[in-house]
């Protein structure tokens, strides 16, 4: 019942309104994980994966219906620059789901800190790898996470670097929704939990530092995560086409080109990101 809380052409009309939808799906998600199954002494040394894992199953009915939607405008739109307009409707009303996802899981972790050390301990292992790969067992033990494996990988902080991990996540990104179709958007919840246990842990359980932690990550986080957006939406649509068969005649090209023309979009998008990451957010922060 609360996966279908609002319709794909809704959202697009009204896009703001998937922001309390994020909020709603994050809230039920954490809350039921960490005072359900995190009473469980074998389920909650997962729990930073089931927090993601019930996250997907609230979005997938919407995912797949969004793609369907835009898949179908594809077939149906012959001019370029309203089909572009049309798909940035879909995009916007994503963007707007992961910032509510983002704020909720962000809000939660400052909220309850006794449980969000091990509600997010896959979230703050992927953080403390990037950020303190040569105190890996401290930085976990600081913030909760009982230290199972030493070692981690570390992050370079240059263009190139961050620009080529973020291009494997749309790649994975981009195979994900071609196979699985919606099942990108487990890549997309995974990351805004990262996003919001690196918010969590900046803002030192205060609720204050909440809106400085999220701005810190937003600044080049909005395009990045759209980029992927974008991506999911391209595997997307060309995965829905091969189930409806839509893939045959004129309709072939014209799908295949959006896509490729999407993907093109999503790289662009990246490399700004990547550019913002290194050159704007440090002036700031």
């Amino acid at each position: 019942m609360i996966e279908m809380l609002i319709r794909p052409r809704r959202a697009e009309r009204r896009p703001w309104e998937m922001f309390f939808v994020g909020l709603f799906y994050a809230s039920v998600s954490f809350l039921l994980v960490s005072l359900v199954f995190g009473k469980d002494s074998i389920l909650k040394q997962g729990s930073g994966m089931l927090i993601v894992i019930f996250t997907v199953i609230c979005c997938l009915p919407f995912m797949y219906y969004i793609i369907k939607l835009e898949e179908r405008k594809d077939v149906e739109i012959n001019e370029s620059g309203k089909l572009i307009k049309e798909h940035y409707r879909a995009i916007s009303a994503l963007m707007w789901l992961f910032f509510g996802f983002v704020v909720a899981f962000s809000f939660w972790y400052i909220v309850m800190p006794d449980y969000a050390g091990q509600s997010f301990n896959f979230q703050i292992k992927t953080f403390c790898a990037i950020n303190s790969a040569t105190n890996y067992d401290y930085c976990l033990e600081e913030h909760g996470v009982v230290p199972l494996v030493t070692g981690g990988a570390t992050s370079g902080t240059a263009v190139m670097g961050i620009f080529a991990n973020n291009i494997y996540v749309l790649i994975f990104t981009i195979l994900f929704s071609l196979a699985l179709g919606a099942g990108a958007i487990f890549i997309l919840v995974w990351n805004a939990t990262v996003i919001s246990a690196a918010i969590g842990i900046f803002a030192k359980e205060s609720l204050s530092g909440l809106p400085i932690g999220i701005l810190r990550y937003i600044i080049h986080g909005i395009p990045e995560i759209g980029a992927y957006f974008v991506g999911a939406l391209a595997g997307g649509i060309v995965s829905v086409a091969v189930i409806r068969k839509d893939l045959r005649g004129e309709g072939l090209w014209r799908i295949l080109q959006d896509a490729l023309f999407m993907i093109i979009i999503a790289i662009m998008i990246l490399i700004v990101a990547a550019l913002m990451e290194v050159y704007l957010t440090p002036l700031f922060f």
